[in-house]
């Protein structure tokens, strides 16, 4: 087994480009590289994209992209599967010429044959080793072949795993499995164990949905061992997937969408997916916040749960309201600029955003609370903005935009101050001032604190809008 000494530590994320990076992969791909990072280790990229018809370039783009969002930097350029063909098919010759593999010559026809067979007599589906200890000189001149390896046929294989435990199959249950398909390309298996022996990788770690993969993958490693040394066994930490917030396994309704639709179209910071992804089956205590460097200091396996963890978008968003308050304005004005209609001005935004993020819990609730700071006389009126607008209402706005025209000081104290008073005078509650004044300074219900608007506005075009909707 692996040596776990801290040096030694070799991880790697291995995605398939046939879709998005979805919240599973960004996971698996967080915890190798903290891991490794830990340990003072490398952490490695390979792109498994041996399935040529359904890999594409955009699906790759977009894997590269997500692992940058989430601040996931890899030691060596991504190593590309489909460019080391050659190599797993000399690692599979090499089997064949040390008796560990053998030349199968079942056509599939033969083998439709046996498996409905097995399906007819309820047994399990497995190739029955036909070709196993044949003569291949039996098969016809020139017959196509496999090459199969020849598993254990008894005893029992057990993998210490450093998230499920001990877990251990019996051998027989696994059937010689093909390693180099007839047209001379690498199977899954083989190509999965060739790279990642010859990448270095110490560490395994991965979706328990390849728990079963283990125990096919092992048998290669023990005879590449016997054949040429260097071959010793991973250490194997199988995570437990995700569910959604119903238990049942991760859909598009739960949310299985790619990291980027988190970015672009839900507004999620990448330092709270980060979190997020993070506490997302792994724990420390109760802590529910913690930083990339605390991270790094604080992940281990150890930490690393058995059950499936739920997957909460309201959870997220809590979170991601946090990162938004502790965030630096620049930085939020930068990143809810391009939400806003084009020629938004920044630096409004910027001395907006303090009262904007306030309860904000994504960067679209601050791009629709920043919308009254760019929009044009007329304002465009919610329906519920509307009804607050009555004869009684523009009589007051009136009033109002007479009393803080007078004001020497526009800040919202003093904004404040006025109001109040005027209410007093009224014999109203402040409210019954304050909500006809947001419904004709921003058109909504909703808004920060309505002094705080009017300083934002500035004066001239907070009177402007007050005298619109007054009567």
């Amino acid at each position: 087994m692996a040596s776990d000494s801290t040096a030694s530590v070799v991880t790697r994320f291995a995605p398939s480009p046939t879709g998005f990076l979805h919240i599973g992969g960004a996971r698996t791909a967080l915890f190798n590289w903290l891991y490794a990072r830990h340990h003072g280790g490398k952490a490695l990229l390979r792109i498994e994209d041996t399935d040529r018809k359904r890999s594409t370039q955009e699906a790759i783009d977009k894997i590269l992209e997500g692992l940058d969002w989430l601040g996931l930097d890899y030691d060596e350029p991504p190593v590309f599967q489909s460019h080391r063909a050659e190599r797993h098919a000399e690692v599979a010759r090499k089997l064949l010429e040390a008796g560990h593999a053998y030349k199968c010559f079942a056509t599939p026809e033969e083998l439709e044959a046996m498996r409905a067979e097995q399906r007819a007599q309820k047994k399990p589906m497995r190739y029955d080793g036909r070709w196993r200890d044949r003569d291949p000189g039996e098969a016809p001149a020139g017959a196509a072949y496999t090459i199969r390896l020849k598993t254990p046929l008894t005893g029992v294989t057990t993998i210490e795993d450093r998230v499920q435990g001990s877990v251990s199959v019996a051998n027989e249950e696994i059937d010689d499995y093909i390693l180099l398909r007839a047209d001379g390309t690498p199977t899954y298996m083989l190509a999965v164990v060739v790279d990642d022996r010859d990448m270095g990788v110490t560490h395994v770690i991965r979706g328990d949905d390849h728990l079963n993969n283990a125990f096919r993958q092992l048998p290669i490693y023990r005879a590449m061992q016997e054949v040429e040394g260097g071959w010793d066994d991973p250490v194997y930490a199988h995570i437990p997937l995700i569910h959604g917030p119903d238990g049942a396994k991760m859909s598009k309704r739960h949310g299985a969408v790619g990291v980027s639709t988190y970015r672009d179209e839900l507004g999620i910071l990448a330092d709270a997916m980060f979190n997020y992804l993070l506490r997302l089956g792994w724990g420390h205590g109760d802590r529910e916040e913690i930083t990339r460097t605390e991270a790094i200091e604080l992940f281990d396996l150890a930490g690393v749960g058995r059950s499936p963890s739920r997957f909460d978008m309201k959870k997220l968003e809590n979170l991601n309201g946090h990162y938004i308050r502790e965030a630096d304005d620049s930085l939020l004005a930068d990143l809810v600029l391009p939400r806003l209609p084009a020629g938004a001005d920044r630096d409004l935004l910027i001395e907006a955003m303090p009262v904007l993020k306030v309860r904000a819990r994504n960067l679209n609730e601050i791009a629709d609370g920043a919308g009254f700071l760019f929009a044009t006389r007329p304002l465009e009126m919610t329906e519920k903005a509307a009804g607050l607008l009555d004869a009684e209402a523009r009589s007051r706005l009136a009033l109002i935009s007479s009393r803080l025209a007078q004001e020497n000081r526009w800040t919202s104290e003093a904004l404040e101050a006025t109001t109040k008073a005027l209410a007093e005078e009224l014999g109203l509650g402040l409210g019954k001032l304050a909500q006809p004044m947001r419904a004709a300074l921003t058109g909504t219900t909703t808004s920060p604190g309505i002094f705080d608007v009017l300083v934002l506005l500035g004066r001239d075009e907070a009177l402007a809008r007050l005298d619109a909707q007054a009567a």
